[in-house]
């Protein structure tokens, strides 16, 4: 049985129709709806052999039909049409996420809130992998006589701060210098580099002079360098589910609330995706958790090299045409708004 072009156009419209409705579609609906210059009869006859295909499932409770994974699939691939961004909506985004891109993290969150905003989905941000990112600059800011802030800065524009409580009172000379011998040292060297032995001795040689400076700032310097090798996920929008029909079951949202709370198994798996834009939808998601879900991912870069992601997760009935172009522009942006600010922020 072939997909002929009448088969596509019903296709295509029960598809259009149900992601925008939510509602099954019926011939006659579909024949008055869509004018398709063909008798209902004959829509309903091709309906009957697009579910035979697996393009179409029945829902016992209606007549009408609704889009099967396959017929999802089809439609991404080959029957969407692009959806085009309006210039009000793209200079929100640009508006909103080139604030301060300086601060990385923030801007990040920022990305997940606008997705979220934009889509009526969960939205996700998550930060790239670190072991390729380089250390900026370390500064030591003092706060009181036996408190500091650690703060180290790497060229992704990843900030940490860390407050630590010294073993014994410090003089802002010591510190001052402190920082200048670390970042001379360690400037441009890779995070996951600055962890080995080799540099811990170069480490412990060059602070020697400066005491009990030391005690504290070592294992800390070191607990925080750990913490910015990890991957950071930014979630939105969870509570959006409660407007979706398909979570008006409550053990249908509770699951999807568990999901999206699994944070370390959720980053883990969208860390794992491949680059681009990437959908996933239904019983194509080869997490068990995620068979009832649409989940599309779209990579940013960070002076061309370090990967993160942005992307939503949501019922397989998504707008995939607005929500592929809101996430392709926003990633476009941060990739070029990274690479434009790189090296420009000072040092202190």
């Amino acid at each position: 049985m072939d997909l002929n072009e009448r088969k596509l156009k019903i296709l295509q419209a029960i598809v259009s129709d149900f992601i925008h409705s939510a509602e099954p579609i019926g011939s006659r609906t579909l024949s008055r709806k869509y004018g398709m210059g063909i008798s209902p009869a004959t829509i309903r006859n091709e309906m009957a052999d697009l579910e035979e295909m697996g393009f179409l499932t029945h829902p016992y409770t209606s007549a009408g039909r609704v889009p099967s994974t396959k017929a999802y699939r089809l439609y991404v691939d080959d029957l969407m049409h692009r959806y085009e961004l309006s210039d009000e909506e793209k200079q929100k985004i640009r508006s909103k996420l080139m604030t301060n891109l300086a601060e990385f993290d923030k801007t990040i969150e920022h990305a997940a809130n606008l997705l979220s905003e934009f889509t009526n989905l969960t939205s996700f941000a998550l930060t790239p992998k670190q072991e390729e990112d380089k250390l900026k600059y370390i500064n030591i800011l003092p706060v009181d006589e036996t408190t500091v802030v650690l703060m180290i800065v790497a060229e992704s524009g990843k900030v940490s701060n860390t407050v630590l409580k010294l073993k014994s009172a410090y003089t802002e000379e010591h510190i001052n210098l402190l920082s200048k011998v670390m970042t001379y040292n360690y400037k441009g060297k890779k995070l996951s580099d600055i962890r080995t032995l080799e540099i811990i001795r170069n480490f412990e040689t060059d602070i020697e002079a400066m005491g009990r400076l030391a005690d504290t700032i070592l294992p800390n310097f070191l607990s925080t360098l750990d913490d910015m090798l990890n991957v950071d996920l930014y979630l939105d929008g969870v509570t959006n589910i409660f407007s979706i029909p398909e979570y008006n079951d409550i053990e249908k949202a509770k699951v999807f609330l568990e999901m999206v709370n699994q944070k370390k198994h959720f980053t883990e798996v969208l860390v794992n995706r491949d680059s681009g834009v990437i959908i996933t939808i239904g019983d194509e998601n080869t997490e068990e958790f995620m068979r009832e879900c649409s989940l599309i991912t779209a990579t940013y870069r960070i002076n061309g090299k370090l990967v993160g992601k942005l992307g939503v997760i949501g019922p397989t009935r998504m707008k995939y045409d607005k929500i592929t172009s809101v996430i392709e522009y926003m990633t476009d942006n941060l990739s070029t708004g990274f690479a434009l600010t790189g090296g420009e922020e000072d040092e202190h």
